[in-house]
């Protein structure tokens, strides 16, 4: 990927989260140097057993954050995650991000970073209501007296956030927009539907849909967007944005549930009340990463092997 041979101190937000702590071991492995922010001391020091180069930085990062070292990179994942805190904690769920973006940019400004990753999602395009490839340049429509569009707007601004200190004061920021991702990492207890769905096939329960699952969307691993979190940071365009998902990936939730299932549990549809469950309009979110493609990299992983590897993770937490 075009990676640098030279050591390099990177903060990495949100580094407890999914994501975050994939991207610090990844880290760490390649011989960097890492500043974890984190909330929770205890939780951290759980997750992570390797000491060298790695520290943490306690504290909410939307109260900003002192970093006395120099700085070369930051990643800024940090972010409210639950689609039900979306629609039952939409206040909280933009301060985090406005105010946690901002803190870190001005940080990124101050310690003159050498690039800067913005940690953004496909839901910044809305609701797409055909299968046409969703570049970076589509066009979006998020209907803002939504509650649940707390998250997708809030992003939205985030990213804008970016591209006006790019602009105005040179911080080499890029944006990621990723696919719905998972993988290692996942907590078993997740509220997220991939999760649900892997939780069933433990426990031999059906995979019940409260929807007819018509979404359609993309999907990514999570070694596969850590390496298109990477790519970007260290090889991306200041000032740009890039989608990261397996175009092979694109399918509906009900496609999904039965490929989960493999036979395994049946998969059942009882629509009924959405009523606080944070679900997402129906959409067809067919994201196009040929962008991210023309840097070097790849997705390696496909759906199935995904779900394969989530179950066997998660079983591993209950053993």
């Amino acid at each position: 990927m075009g990676f640098s041979d030279k050591r390099q101190t990177v903060l990495v937000t949100g580094a407890t989260g999914m994501i975050g702590q994939n991207l610090v071991r990844e880290l760490l492995g390649m011989g960097h140097t890492v500043i974890a922010a984190v909330r929770d001391r205890e939780k951290a020091n759980r997750i992570f057993a390797e000491k060298e180069r790695l520290s943490f930085l306690v504290g909410d990062v939307t109260k900003g954050c002192s970093v006395k070292q120099e700085l070369d990179y930051i990643i800024h994942g940090a972010s409210q995650t639950s689609s039900k805190a979306f629609v039952n904690e939409p206040v909280e769920t933009i301060r985090t991000a406005l105010l946690g973006t901002e803190h870190l940019l001005r940080l990124a400004r101050e310690k003159k970073v050498k690039g800067f990753a913005y940690l953004s999602t496909m839901e910044v395009y809305g609701a797409v209501e055909t299968d046409e490839k969703v570049t970076e340049a589509h066009a979006a429509y998020l209907d803002t007296m939504e509650v649940r569009s707390s998250y997708p707007e809030s992003k939205r601004m985030c990213e804008s956030m970016c591209r006006a200190y790019c602009s105005e004061h040179g911080v080499p920021v890029k944006t990621v927009r990723l696919a719905q991702t998972f993988g290692k990492g996942v907590s078993y207890h997740d509220g997220r539907v991939f999760a649900e769905f892997a939780r069933c096939v433990i426990e031999g329960r059906d995979i019940v849909l409260h929807t007819k699952g018509e979404t359609r969307r993309s999907y990514l691993s999570m070694e596969d967007a850590v390496s298109a979190i990477l790519t970007v940071l260290f090889c991306g365009d200041a000032g740009e944005a890039y989608n990261a998902a397996n175009e092979e990936t694109y399918c509906s939730i009900y496609e999904m549930a039965k490929l989960a299932a493999d036979g395994r549990v049946a998969v059942r549809v009882e629509e009924g009340s959405q009523e606080g469950r944070g679900y997402a309009p129906t959409l067809h979110m067919n994201l196009d990463a040929s962008k991210l493609e023309k840097l070097g990299w790849k997705a390696t992983k496909g759906l199935r092997q995904m779900y394969e590897e989530l179950i066997e993770d998660m079983r591993g937490q209950i053993t």
